[in-house]
């Protein structure tokens, strides 16, 4: 898939839904783990990367090949567009590739439906070379097991607009750290602007109630629990900001390219972002440029959010030794810190982000937003729940609306929601 932060943040739009009879190409008779010798041909998809990135890739696979004498990998790879359902497809056919290029949400089902190998189980040796926060973003509530590697990571800083804070009476250089800040610094901007200047453009999102400390799923992975009492309390608070026009009148519509024009063009305070971003600002918005500041995600829980990618094993393959080493090989350090290097997203290996290249300031505004992600990565956590669905989010989405337009309380909101997403998860079987 293409690799941005907007992309991880709408990454997989639609969950394969998979009856549990769906089955592969059937086993090799061995164990699942990755003794045996690694050998054989076997198949590798990625998820719309071949046009950017074809030279690596060949490059790792023709490694791997010399590695281990032997073996053949074909690569394959699928465009964006329908990916899921392609997933879909094959799982249900029986023709699903070997090695698969996945986010958490589209493992879940395959893992449901028996065909994503529990990495625990069969290659768990390998689970301390990769960041505590990466692998267990593949696990899914209720299996127990972790049915992916994790690949690469995305996460972004929060910009902020120090002309318009110091207008406000703010202090530009002690941007908001907490929530309370946050909410207190949004109300005072909106009142010292007339309720011209939001601080935010976005309605909370299920990540926004996990960086608030909400628990958002039971521990059995079989109903959510957003709606606690802590649930409640973010989403009123977000109310007060709405009526006092803190929060930008247009959020209930808003998309990440519409927030992002907000801040563009100085209507809002605050927005999440990228070294990408940083780019944009310096050549479309250069008054903006000149005064944006850059800050830490808020958070509650003392963890960011991050965005990421996994490589899954179809436990059906019949060649697991050679699979579950190349999805080891793809996803190693070496590799995972070559391929950063090349586009900009981050290694889940452990130790990786302590590289100079993601530590040393060189002066440039690229470097600069790498080193506070980087940071942020090493603790974060995947807030997204793998059994989340685009239907839940969008049921979500709009019981937040109705609360902030004061159609309903807070509490019925979630309440709302909290139904109808575990109605859905109920539909997933």
């Amino acid at each position: 898939m293409r690799i941005s932060r907007r992309t991880f943040a709408a990454a997989a739009a639609a969950v394969v839904l998979l009856p549990l009879s769906a089955c592969g190409g059937g086993d090799d008779g061995g164990s699942d783990d990755a003794s045996g010798k690694v050998q054989g041909d076997i198949t590798f998809q990625t998820w719309n990367l071949k046009a950017n990135f074809k030279d690596y890739f060949d490059g790792v696979v023709a490694e791997f090949e010399k590695k281990y004498p032997g073996t053949h990998v074909k690569w394959i790879d699928q465009p964006a567009e329908g990916y899921a359902d392609k997933i879909s497809a094959d799982a249900a056919g029986g023709t699903l590739p070997d090695v698969v290029n996945v986010s958490p949400d589209l493992v879940a089902p395959l893992a449901k439906a028996g065909l994503a190998l529990d990495l625990d189980k069969a290659a768990g040796q390998y689970k301390k070379e990769y960041l505590d926060g990466a692998w267990a973003s593949h696990q899914v509530p209720g299996l127990g097991g972790t049915y992916a590697f994790p690949w690469y990571l995305n996460t972004g800083p929060m910009f902020y607009n120090k002309s318009l804070f110091q207008k406000a009476g703010l202090d530009p250089a002690e941007p908001p750290k907490t929530y309370d800040e946050l909410f207190a610094d949004a109300l005072q901007m909106a009142d010292r602007s007339g309720g011209k200047v939001a601080t935010l453009a976005n309605v909370p999102t299920i990540e926004d109630f996990g960086r608030y400390g909400v628990e958002l799923m039971n521990k059995e992975g079989t109903g959510f629990a957003f709606n606690d009492a802590k649930g409640v309390e973010l989403l009123t608070k977000y109310k007060q900001l709405y009526d006092a026009k803190a929060l930008d009148p247009q959020a209930l519509t808003a998309t990440p390219e519409s927030s992002g024009k907000k801040f563009l063009t100085e209507a809002v305070a605050m927005n999440p972002g990228s070294a990408l971003d940083l780019e944009n600002f310096k050549k479309n918005a250069p008054n903006l440029y000149k005064n944006i500041g850059i800050t830490d995600q808020i958070t509650s829980t003392g963890h960011a959010n991050m965005y990421v990618m996994g490589v899954m094993v179809n436990a059906q393959t019949k060649k697991k030794p050679a699979a579950i080493a190349f999805a080891h090989f793809v996803t190693d350090a070496a590799h995972q810190m070559s391929f950063a290097k090349k586009v900009a997203i981050f290694p889940s290996t452990a130790g990786s982000l302590d590289d100079p290249y993601f530590t040393q300031e060189d002066g440039t505004d690229v470097t600069r937003v790498r080193i506070a992600a980087a940071k942020s990565l090493k603790t974060a956590v995947n807030y997204t729940p793998v059994l989340f669905s685009e239907q839940m989010k969008t049921a979500l989405r709009n019981e937040v609306a109705r609360a902030l337009q004061g159609k309903e309380s807070p509490k019925d909101a979630l309440d709302n929601a909290v139904k109808q997403c575990d109605t859905l998860l109920r539909q997933q079987g």
